[in-house]
């Protein structure tokens, strides 16, 4: 189940959002006459500024400042792939003053792929709202003769072990991707990882390589110049912006690959917090502001209740945790 939210569903959402925030803090009379924040907040981003997933939490920091009432400091720690900055919030006070921005490399499949981890992603955190939603794309180099899903498995089924495909990151949401497309379809393909999106980039446009799952705005340019085939999207179901481009589902009914974003508390965090933020993140996600500052990075706002987003990220480590036990792979 993923939480993708347009226009309509986003306000529908917004009111269930809301809804649920008030029944938290009129359950708890005291904690309700409490009052937070007083102080700054912090906001942990796992990545370096500049990137994507900095650009939107520092719109959200921005925002979020502006309907509490207290500063929103933005603190990037890069290192391990994320596991730096979520080690950080995990043993950072229960106290709604240190929040972190959660992607499902921290929080979904390095606990898959890595022996030990400081922190446990399912346990050791009070999720407060998805806030972005984005599908994976699926392009090929102009080279290979296929147009759709379906004449990719076809030609690659004729050709087994022949084509190859680039990721950004071995275990990232690329390879996991391709590697879910090819266990979904019964083809083989060679894994090529990059250290970057450029490089990965040349090679498919100089057909080095055959294939890739990345976000839309990467790769949009070279599709829109003709240097690379746009074949399909990740997303449950279309996208608004490639009406026209359908999704691998409707090749292979089920395949989902989204790029996504969540803001999480330590755990034990106080419930009345935990609403407090919920409705603040709901209302200004829900704003057309925060909605086209997300387009530019091609992502979409997406809320969820805490219970929402805490049972998905329990369906995506099943679903994940069954596609790198097959493929075998492992991070040290």
């Amino acid at each position: 189940m993923q939480f993708v939210a347009a226009n309509a569903v986003t306000r529908f959402v917004h009111v269930v959002a809301v809804g649920f925030a008030m029944v938290c803090i009129a359950e708890n009379s005291v904690a309700a006459s409490i009052e937070y924040p007083t102080k700054p907040l912090r906001l942990v981003i796992p990545y370096t500024p500049g990137g994507p997933t900095d650009f939107v939490g520092r719109a959200i920091a921005v925002k979020l400042q502006e309907a509490v009432g207290q500063q929103v400091i933005v603190d990037n720690r890069a290192g391990g792939g994320g596991v730096i900055a979520t080690e950080l919030v995990a043993r950072a006070a229960p106290d709604g003053y240190t929040l972190l921005l959660g992607t499902p490399g921290q929080l979904v499949t390095l606990p898959l792929l890595m022996a030990k981890l400081p922190y446990d992603a399912l346990k050791d955190f009070s999720p407060v709202t998805q806030v972005v939603a984005s599908p994976q794309v699926l392009v090929a180099t102009t080279k290979l003769p296929v147009s759709t899903v379906s004449e990719l498995i076809a030609y690659a089924k004729t050709r087994p072990g022949q084509l190859n495909y680039a990721s950004v990151a071995t275990g990232g949401t690329g390879h996991l991707g391709m590697e879910l497309l090819k266990q979904a379809s019964g083809i083989e393909m060679l894994h090529v990882p990059y250290k970057g999106t450029a490089p990965a980039l040349t090679d498919l446009i100089a057909g080095q390589v055959q294939l890739m799952f990345t976000s839309l705005p990467t790769v949009q340019p070279h599709v829109a110049s003709g240097r690379l085939r746009l074949l399909a999207t990740g997303a449950p179901k279309r996208t608004a912006a490639i009406a026209d481009t359908p999704t691998v589902s409707e090749t292979i009914p089920g395949f989902e690959l989204m790029t996504w974003y969540g803001i999480f508390l330590p755990r034990n965090t106080p419930a009345f917090i935990v609403a407090t933020l919920h409705t603040h993140l709901a209302r200004l996600l829900a704003t057309s502001v925060i909605e086209q500052q997300f387009a530019q990075q091609g992502v979409e706002p997406a809320i969820t209740t805490p219970q929402e987003l805490a049972r998905y990220m329990r369906s995506e480590t099943e679903r994940w945790g069954k596609v790198i036990k097959k493929s075998a792979i492992r991070l040290e």
